[in-house]
């Protein structure tokens, strides 16, 4: 049975992506430091490994992975997915925020490859790292957010060039707005209009849909697909070079 590791697994894409891998036969090491929230995803659930761990930080990613590597010996898909969202302006993000977001979205995809990449050589497996359509586009309130979600993207074509010859495929996803619970609790009608116009789809995604991409990029059906960078947004980006209002 194939081995995947989902890290922030416990809820949204993470979770979306965990049981599009159980759909699939999968077994699956879902891992999340929010432990009342993994025991919950968890539960109940055949093939599946809860991990409760801290991706930033090096002592517990060092365990996870000879934890791993004892049981199973080789993994095989890898996908970063934990991460932290905080938005403010420039001005106003403390070295402390900053770092609290780099830790997790940047520091932790490089932890976490750079600890498994002997199971995923073993394996000839696959690295899918989510990143954000913040990576891609700039916006405001996103100066720590979206600088490392730029960086997790450069991140994913290191990772394709140097492993490649190992078989290990890397590749990135890019979400687009999202109709997670928190986003549609936080944001406001007039937030949800905006971005419905801005979006060619006119619409938010879904998480499955998400995952749907990332279950892809795992499969022998990508097994010439690396060092790619795929938003996955109804075309948001693309507006970057049109205006909304200007659509027939």
């Amino acid at each position: 049975m194939k081995l995947a590791v989902v890290t922030g697994a416990a809820r949204g894409i993470g979770l979306a992506t965990t049981e599009l891998f159980l759909d699939d036969g999968w077994l699956v090491a879902m891992v999340d430091r929010d432990s009342e929230e993994l025991a919950r995803a968890s539960a109940g659930r055949a093939n599946v490994i809860a991990i409760d761990a801290d991706v930033s930080i090096p002592e517990q990613v060092e365990q996870l992975a000879r934890d791993l590597e004892a049981e199973h010996g080789q993994v095989d898909a890898l996908v970063n997915n934990a991460g932290v969202a905080d938005f403010g302006p420039m001005e106003g993000t403390s070295f402390e925020r900053w770092r609290r977001v780099m830790e997790t979205n940047l520091d932790g995809v490089f932890l976490m490859t750079q600890a498994l990449t002997p199971m995923l050589k073993a394996a000839r497996g696959a690295i899918v790292n989510i990143a954000s359509i913040s990576g891609l586009r700039a916006s405001t309130l996103r100066v720590a957010y979206g600088t490392s979600k730029a960086g997790v993207m450069h991140l994913t074509q290191q990772q394709a060039v140097e492993l490649g010859e190992f078989g290990v495929r890397a590749n990135c996803v890019c979400p687009g707005p999202v109709a997670t619970k928190l986003a549609m609790a936080v944001h406001s009608q007039e937030i949800i209009d905006a971005y419905h116009d801005a979006i060619p789809l006119n619409r938010y995604g879904s998480e499955r849909e998400i995952g749907e991409v990332i279950a892809f990029l795992c499969s022998a059906r990508a097994s010439y697909v690396t060092g790619q960078v795929i938003a996955v947004d109804g075309g948001f980006e693309s507006t970057g070079i049109g205006l909304p209002a200007l659509r027939t």
